[in-house]
């Protein structure tokens, strides 16, 4: 865990951000990061929140902390940072050792502890610090497990609890020193703050999450209802440009690939990107005014019941933007089989990749009608998926739980801040990096994908004279989605389905730009074809029977909010399992639990005359 700060290329400083306006709270990871004995640099952030910047002695502190520097910064109004770019290069120049040796064990630990844990670790100044950590831990010291009962035992005897013993010594540390870091502050008890008021209604046992559906049912709606408009402008603009392109490019194999492969393939991702903004934006609103700490606290006693940690929520909540973030941020969980379990049903939360699937199949086959009297029939069916790829993934990690034999011990602290006003440059920068992360990193694999899966639809080149079915179906990509199609076809998908569950394997939105190549080299026609309008009417040639149905999408979306289509997923789950045994039996669960699902759903709903 701590390679990054021990190996071959430590780094020359750490930059320690806190919030100014709470240092009894915020400097915890400060001297944790101290005890790497690397030079440290800790930045004030927030000091605009202080009614007088003097409250706060910066040399003090620096020389309590033993810290290369202190520099009080306000990143809201944007000042400090020329101090702290000066500061990081004095500390590069002039490296020297910290100060800082475990202060927080030698001035406050009791002695009889001290001598206790002695033996276990070596001459290193730091090493105290290590050891404690492991023995709140319950971990072993130095490879035994003999003495650490016994050791827990006699610290239980002095009064100290030894699953908090490391906050408790820090914490106790740190409030020791404010006093004379903040000589002007005199501490008052506010009755209630501003904060925990609001609390009272955001986390109420019963409204607090029915408040949260509600976020996420009016996040859901808004997808379709304030992206609708500028969707219509891309399509406009995709459709110029491909006339464009026909208007003055002679006829030929690279006027073909260029509308029919590149623009009419990614265009038909590049047309979602509204919706992608939109969810980003959301997600970012949520995290910046603190409501996502306080969803976390809610659910908190929900998943441990389900065989999770408190510490899950956050990876699960951006696992809905991407998994793979989420998945490299179970390394704040503790205990390697709460962190196993939360990777394993990760890729179940609807990530970002499959938005495009879910909107194409419903803004095509389910109509905007009202259910209820106030619920919007898009919008509803959207949450569904969402809420039906949390409730499983919810129930298999009660069951992954009780099946993985691993050691777990643990506890979950989380404080809750203040509720903020998110910061506009912020917000837009966050909107910003997801869409372009989104245009990029998925264009690329979407461009090479489109171009690839036109030459395979479109060659070899046959006569359309001499058959009577569209040349298509005797390309390369014809040939192999006609020998999948068997398989699928119990859920109610044809062989263009089948090529697109093929290439998304690289990516989930693949899907999208699959079938829009495969139409669009289908039709071809003087302009690329509306992908929606295109499935929604196409119809079989032989029995006049529409090839898709609202049933068939539902069934679709079902596979694809269980499907295991995300090859980066399972390269992340390789990396931080060190293990192949585990990505395997994810593609396994979640391609059986996928088809199994679709099966239900196409089966089920022709059984009570749905078609």
């Amino acid at each position: 865990m701590l390679s990054w700060a021990k190996g071959e290329n430590p780094p020359a400083v750490i930059v320690s951000v806190v919030d100014a306006s709470n240092l009894s709270r915020n400097l915890y990871l400060t001297t944790q990061l101290l005890d790497l004995d690397i030079p440290t640099i800790v930045v004030l952030n927030m000091m605009d929140q202080l009614k007088d910047s003097s409250q706060i002695d910066i040399q003090k502190l620096k020389k309590e902390l033993g810290v290369s520097a202190v520099v009080p910064i306000s990143a809201k109004m944007n000042w400090g940072f020329d101090a702290l770019k000066s500061a990081i290069q004095k500390s590069l120049v002039n490296v020297a050792q910290t100060n800082h040796q475990s202060q927080w064990i030698n001035q406050d630990i009791s002695h009889q502890i001290k001598l206790l844990i002695e033996p276990h670790f070596s001459s290193s100044k730091f090493a105290a610090a290590h050891a404690l950590r492991r023995i709140s831990r319950n971990e072993s010291l130095n490879g035994e497990n003999s003495h650490i009962e016994a050791i827990r035992n006699s610290i239980l005897e002095l009064g100290y609890n030894t699953d908090t013993l490391e906050a408790t010594l820090r914490y106790k540390w740190i409030d020791g020193i404010l006093p004379f870091v903040q000589p002007k502050i005199r501490t008052k008890i506010q009755k209630e703050t501003r904060s925990e008021r609001w609390d009272k209604i955001l986390t109420h046992p019963w409204m607090g999450p029915a408040i949260f559906m509600a976020i996420l049912y009016f996040i859901f709606q808004s997808i379709f209802t304030w992206a609708s408009i500028p969707m219509d402008w891309i399509q406009a603009g995709i459709d110029n440009i491909s006339m464009f392109v026909l208007s003055n490019m002679s006829p030929g194999m690279l006027r073909d690939i260029l509308v029919e492969g590149i623009i009419g393939g990614v265009g038909a991702i590049v047309i979602f990107l509204p919706q992608i903004l939109i969810l980003s934006f959301f997600l970012t609103m949520l995290e910046d005014t603190g409501y996502m700490a306080r969803v976390a606290f809610m659910l908190d006693k929900s998943m441990t019941k389900m065989g999770l940690h408190g510490k899950s929520i956050l990876p699960l909540m951006s696992a809905y933007a991407c998994a793979i973030p989420g998945i490299m941020s179970t390394r704040t969980i503790d205990s390697w089989k709460e962190r196993l379990v939360t990777i394993l049903i990760l890729p179940l939360m609807s990530c970002s990749a499959r938005l495009p699937v879910y909107t194409l199949l419903i803004s095509a086959f389910i109509p905007p009608i009202t259910v209820g009297g106030y619920f919007n029939l898009q919008g509803l069916t959207l949450v569904v998926m969402y809420f039906l790829g949390t409730v499983t993934a919810l129930i298999l990690a009660k069951i992954f739980s009780r099946f993985i034999k691993e050691k777990s011990s643990s506890s979950f602290v989380m404080e809750l801040p203040p509720y903020r006003l998110p910061i506009a440059r912020s917000v837009i920068r966050q909107v910003f990096i997801r869409g372009k992360l989104f245009l990029v990193n998925a264009g690329k694999i979407i461009m090479a994908i489109s171009i690839l899966l036109w030459f395979l639809a479109s060659f070899p080149k046959v006569d359309a004279s001499l058959t009577d079915v569209n040349p298509i179906h005797h390309s390369y990509a014809g040939k192999i989605g006609h020998a999948m199609e068997p398989v699928i076809r119990p859920l109610g998908f044809d062989w263009k389905i089948g090529i697109g569950l093929l290439t998304s394997f690289a990516a989930r939105e693949v899907m999208v730009s699959t079938m829009a190549t495969i139409y669009n080299v289908e039709d071809r026609g003087d302009e690329t074809v509306n992908l929606r309008e295109a499935m929604r009417n196409d119809v079989d040639v032989k029995t006049g029977v529409p090839v898709y149905t609202p049933l068939i999408a539902l069934a679709l979306m079902v596979f694809y909010v269980f499907a295991a289509q995300c090859m980066a997923t399972f390269a992340i789950v390789r990396q931080e399992t060190n293990s192949w045994k585990w990505p395997l039996f994810m593609i396994a669960y979640l391609t059986i639990l996928a088809y199994t699902g679709a099966f239900i759903v196409y089966r089920g709903g022709l059984l009570l005359g749905y078609s």
